[in-house]
């Protein structure tokens, strides 16, 4: 089977997964403390050919690409004012403290409300954790004080959906603990403008893959049909 496959189709798939990170970023552009991502590539290397007759070198040729992971940008956001008492936003590093079903998250989406108890919750409906870590509860007033609600530092997040990370939380070094702003939201980090950008340059790279694959096809079936026939 001809090389170039291989090379058109592992470049195909590795910009398949980009695609689908880029669209999750433009998904998310107005998701209050989003953080966006970008996909990382990697050549698995090459390989140096030589004419088998005379030994000469003729070049080197890839062996493929695949993509290396994904990375997420964790600096802090611009805040937006909204004026609602139970949004809140944080001034800095860290995270707020959610209780689920699968176990303590965190998450950057302070766009919180209340529960039949009371409660401040998420979107999903999970209780936001104070310092105390116990749900926090809305006061007399409907309003929560900022400073109840507890801000965490994490070592090696990591995106589990619905905007929650998880991490071990403690001490980073070159981080402190930001302070809680209430009425207000910290703005999604994705750029709808520069991932339509990457969007487009990702279908260039992956319609090149199906180019050089349609090419590569009809020069075989060329070869299967013409070589060796007789006229």
């Amino acid at each position: 089977m001809d090389r170039g496959l291989y090379l058109a189709a592992s470049g195909m798939l590795a910009e398949q997964i980009r695609q689908d990170q880029i669209a999750n970023d433009l998904a998310n552009a107005s998701t209050a403390g989003y953080k966006a991502e970008r996909t990382t590539q990697q050549s698995f290397g090459e390989l140096l050919l030589t004419n088998s007759v005379t030994g000469q070198q003729v070049g080197a040729v890839t062996t493929g690409v695949a993509v290396t992971g994904t990375v997420t940008d964790w600096t802090p956001g611009m805040l937006k004012d909204t004026g609602e008492p139970l949004d809140f936003a944080i001034n800095g590093d860290g995270f707020f403290a959610v209780q689920t079903a699968a176990g303590v998250r965190y998450t950057r989406n302070g766009q919180f409300s209340s529960d039949e108890q009371g409660r401040l919750v998420t979107a999903q409906g999970d209780p936001v954790l104070g310092r105390n870590n116990q749900p926090v509860t809305l006061g007399a007033d409907g309003k929560v004080d900022p400073r109840a609600l507890n801000v965490v530092l994490l070592t090696n997040p990591e995106k589990v959906g619905n905007n929650y990370v998880t991490g071990t939380p403690g001490a980073v070094a070159g981080q402190t603990a930001g302070s809680v702003r209430a009425g207000a939201l910290e703005a999604s980090s994705a750029d709808p403008t520069q991932s339509m950008v990457d969007m487009m340059a990702s279908f260039r790279a992956y319609e090149s893959g199906q180019k050089v694959i349609h090419t590569i096809d009809e020069t075989l079936g060329k070869a299967a049909s013409s070589v060796g026939a007789l006229t």
